[in-house]
């Protein structure tokens, strides 16, 4: 469990941090460079989940031994799937990231929705309901691993 306290709002404790694959944590199909290391180092905290459409298909093969569930969704109705994936879970216990249009609904019912914009950029709807944007899921995971920095962000 991560245990997070910003100033002036409840204490979240997530379990879980769900992932968008591509243009998330891969770009063009390709697993960016040092993100493996940081899901090994957040699984000692969360349960990893990756749920995506795998345009590139090419999920399965860059995550592979890494600590972390893959789930590959049809490619009907992915923000809706998306969602109710995060709600079997349970969204107060959920962190999300992602950037695409599909990734909004799951980060609107999340308890921490992070926002990356990267290469592919970031759908403009999406960023509206994040709690936080940053520019590369370096800095997304990072600010998990190092919850304190997450404080003053999200400060009341």
């Amino acid at each position: 469990m991560l245990e997070i306290t910003p100033l002036g709002s409840p204490v979240m404790r997530l379990e879980h941090l769900v992932l968008d694959f591509n243009g998330t944590l891969a770009v063009d199909g390709v697993l960016i460079h040092g993100v493996a290391e940081r899901i090994d180092r957040l699984a000692a905290h969360l349960t990893l989940h990756v749920v995506s459409g795998d345009t590139f298909r090419t999920a399965r093969a860059a995550l592979t031994n890494l600590a972390c569930q893959l789930v590959v969704l049809p490619a009907r109705d992915q923000a809706k799937a998306k969602r109710a994936y995060v709600e079997r879970l349970g969204p107060a216990a959920t962190a999300c990231i992602g950037n695409g249009a599909n990734d909004r609904l799951m980060m609107e019912c999340a308890s921490l929705a992070i926002a990356v914009i990267q290469p592919e950029g970031a759908a403009v709807a999406t960023l509206q309901v994040a709690h936080i944007a940053v520019a590369r899921v370096l800095d997304a995971l990072d600010l998990l691993l190092n919850p304190l920095r997450l404080v003053a962000t999200l400060r009341r």
